[in-house]
C-alpha cells in the first residue's frame, strides 16, 4: 500500500475543501514518480531489472534477443556476458560452464597438444548452447580451436524405455529431445 499525500497533512487542513482535492489530484503523479524510482533502483541489478532495464543491458553488451526468448532467457544471456573474467583457468572455465549449463549439463575435453577444446552441452541445457559458444569465443586464446555441440541421447539413455514408449517419438525427437 502506497503512502497517501493526505496522510502528510495536519488534520486541520483536511477539513478544508482545497487541500484534500489537491492531494487526490497530485496522488497519481506521486505514484508514477514512486514507480519510476523503484524501476530505476531495480534496473541497477541484472537479477531484478525489469524489461526496460534488460533492454538497456542488451544494448550495452550488444546482445540481440531472439523472438522466442523469455525475460529470464534474456537476463541469463546478459549474466553470462557480465560474468566473464580474465585470465581464465580450466577450473574457472568449468565453473562458468556449470553456471551456464548446470553441474552435470556439459562435458569438457581439452587436448593441450593439439590446442583443441570440445564442449558438449546436455539436452537439458540446449537453449544455452549459443551462450556457451559466445563465452568460449570471448575467453579462449586465439590459437585454440573450439568445438561445441549437443550431448545427444545415446543408447544407454534410451535403453531404459520400452519399444512401445519409444515408438511415440520420431527419430529426431529421440536424438534431440529430453525424454522422461
Amino acid at each position: 500500500m502506497k503512502k497517501q499525500l493526505k496522510d502528510y497533512l495536519p488534520p486541520i487542513l483536511l477539513k478544508t475543501y482545497e487541500f484534500p482535492l489537491l492531494c487526490l489530484i497530485e496522488q497519481q503523479e506521486i505514484d508514477l514518480l514512486s514507480d519510476s524510482i523503484s524501476e530505476v533502483f531495480d534496473s541497477q541489478y541484472i537479477l531484478t531489472a525489469p524489461l526496460r532495464g534488460i533492454e538497456r543491458y542488451e544494448k550495452i553488451f550488444k546482445i540481440i534477443p531472439y523472438d522466442t526468448d523469455t525475460l529470464e532467457d534474456r537476463r541469463f544471456r546478459i549474466l553470462s556476458k557480465f560474468n566473464i573474467q580474465l585470465p581464465f583457468t580450466v577450473r574457472m572455465l568449468k565453473q562458468q560452464l556449470a553456471l551456464l549449463c548446470g553441474e552435470n549439463g556439459f562435458t569438457l575435453e581439452i587436448n593441450h597438444n593439439a590446442y583443441k577444446l570440445e564442449v558438449k552441452v546436455a539436452l537439458t541445457a540446449k537453449r544455452n548452447l549459443d551462450a556457451v559458444k559466445e563465452m568460449l569465443d570471448n575467453i579462449l586464446p586465439a590459437n585454440m580451436e573450439r568445438y561445441c555441440s549437443l550431448l545427444y541421447n545415446q543408447h544407454l539413455t534410451l535403453g531404459k524405455f520400452t519399444h512401445e514408449k519409444l515408438s511415440q517419438f520420431t527419430h529426431q525427437q529421440l536424438r534431440d529431445e529430453v525424454i522422461k
